[in-house]
């Protein structure tokens, strides 16, 4: 088994609580990324991108460690839904997504920073949320201020009632960091979750 240090290259409380349901051994550091959509990137790419981006911009700090990056872009059509940063953005998600199948990608990478490998792959969740009515949304808004979170909802909490159903690989995708996809990806590199 590798003695390597493991590292979450996220400063979320909702990704370092998934980490730890694996009853593993980790660090947290603040990957302090540009997460800017570039010209021509599709939501996956994007995605895929930052997920790397994030780990490899810790990776100095680390010379022996697997660094953890994940990034989560939710888009419906060609409309990406970011982090809403307030009230009135979040309305407009919400509105903008009821009745509606919103797919969040989670871009998810292993960085071995040993030998410079990096395990990159998504995880797309797709999302159909119930036709709220504004009353619904405005209730669910000043209740769970979900305004940090992609898409303006959290699964994890309140944001349940909010959707009629989901499909996906991994249900910890949608809170942000594919659990089945790391262990896969710690298991190429030498780590024993069992």
């Amino acid at each position: 088994m590798s003695s390597q240090q493991i590292v979450l290259a996220s400063t979320s409380p909702f990704r370092r609580e998934l980490l730890q349901r694996l009853k593993i051994s980790f660090t947290t550091a603040n990957p302090e990324t540009d997460e800017a959509v570039l010209d021509g990137e599709t939501p996956p790419q994007t995605a895929l991108r930052l997920s790397e981006a994030k780990a490899r911009a810790v990776a100095a700090n680390y010379k022996d460690a697997l660094i953890i990056g994940s990034d989560q872009v939710a888009f419906l059509g060609d409309q990406i839904f970011g982090k809403p940063g307030n009230h009135e953005n979040a309305v407009r998600q919400l509105q903008a997504m009821r009745g509606q199948t919103v797919n969040f990608f989670t871009g998810l990478c292993l960085l071995n920073t040993q030998t410079g490998k990096a395990h990159v792959c998504g995880v797309p969740t797709l999302v159909t949320l119930r036709d709220l009515s504004d009353e619904e949304i405005e209730n669910y808004l000043k209740l769970e201020q979900p305004y940090h979170c992609a898409g303006s909802a959290k699964s994890e909490g309140l944001g349940i009632a909010l959707i009629a159903r989901m499909q996906g690989e991994d249900p910890n995708a949608l809170i942000g960091l594919p659990l089945i996809a790391l262990c896969e990806m710690f298991r190429q590199e030498g780590i024993r979750i069992l």
